[in-house]
């Protein structure tokens, strides 16, 4: 198992978002099972669940749109800044846009994000009381509740959704489904290449088992920052060089001619 995983992004690396954990072995049912339990070999199988479900929230918004690098300075100043008070649900919605906007600079599109943010942190605190509350809620109500109350606020979409339903509810069979893991299971032709979003998320779900598919989602992300890119997959130079190699279908990939297209634009 790899010990380079990233100790600071969206799962808390191995400082946190996570609980080692072993899976038994046995021969995978789906080529989308085969795939991570290969990528559990790559880098690291964990269990998920424990963090503040806000601030899981805001992380999660900080992250959209730009990498774990830019939004890791973002979210560090907002905790030096906001996180000092007894909830944070209150502190940033008694926040002043242009101040919160200017503390989360690093991670960009910060004025939009900043009004996200205190939009939800009033919504919040209007209707659960407090971010203890609201944690309540994401970790105890049916997850298909939580994820439709997630949705309906403003500025989240799935993947935050998801996301927050993963590592602050713990919930099993959640796979987050980010560019990375999008890309991915399309190139290998697991889900359609014309697929979305969601229904990439719905073909994994269905096809991975459920105590899998959170260290799935972590352990896809990494695959595709090391091995998987958008523009330059490894396959491309040399087709020993990816680890996925023969259970992949390289959907969008064209090593002859050094061409990659998004799936969706494949032959």
């Amino acid at each position: 198992m790899s010990e380079d995983e990233p100790t600071e992004n969206i799962s808390g690396g191995s400082d946190g978002g996570g609980l080692a954990a072993a899976f038994d072995e046995h021969d995978a049912e789906t080529r989308a099972e085969a795939v991570v339990d290969r990528l559990g070999e790559l880098y690291w199988q964990k269990t998920y669940g424990g963090q503040d479900a806000f601030e899981c929230l805001v992380r999660t918004i900080l992250s959209q749109n730009t990498s774990d690098k830019a939004s890791q300075p973002a979210h560090d100043a907002l905790m030096e800044r906001y996180g000092e008070r007894a909830d944070l649900a209150k502190a940033l919605a008694d926040a002043e846009q242009s101040t919160l906007a200017e503390t989360i600079e690093p991670a960009g599109l910060y004025n939009q994000k900043s009004e996200t943010m205190i939009a939800i942190a009033e919504r919040v605190v209007d209707e659960y009381g407090s971010a203890a509350a609201f944690d309540e809620f994401v970790t105890d109500e049916e997850p298909a509740t939580v994820r439709e109350t997630l949705l309906d606020f403003s500025g989240v979409g799935p993947k935050t959704a998801d996301c927050v339903l993963l590592f602050s509810g713990g919930r099993a069979g959640v796979f987050p489904v980010d560019t990375h893991v999008h890309r991915i299971y399309r190139r290998l032709g697991i889900a359609p290449a014309d697929a979305d979003h969601e229904k990439v998320r719905e073909v994994l779900e269905a096809q991975v088992p459920a105590e899998k598919c959170g260290f799935g989602h972590t352990a896809t992300i990494q695959f595709g920052r090391e091995y998987c890119t958008a523009r330059s997959p490894a396959c491309l130079d040399d087709p020993d060089a990816c680890p996925m190699g023969d259970l992949c279908e390289q959907v969008g990939v064209y090593p002859a001619t050094d061409e990659v297209v998004d799936p969706a634009e494949a032959d």
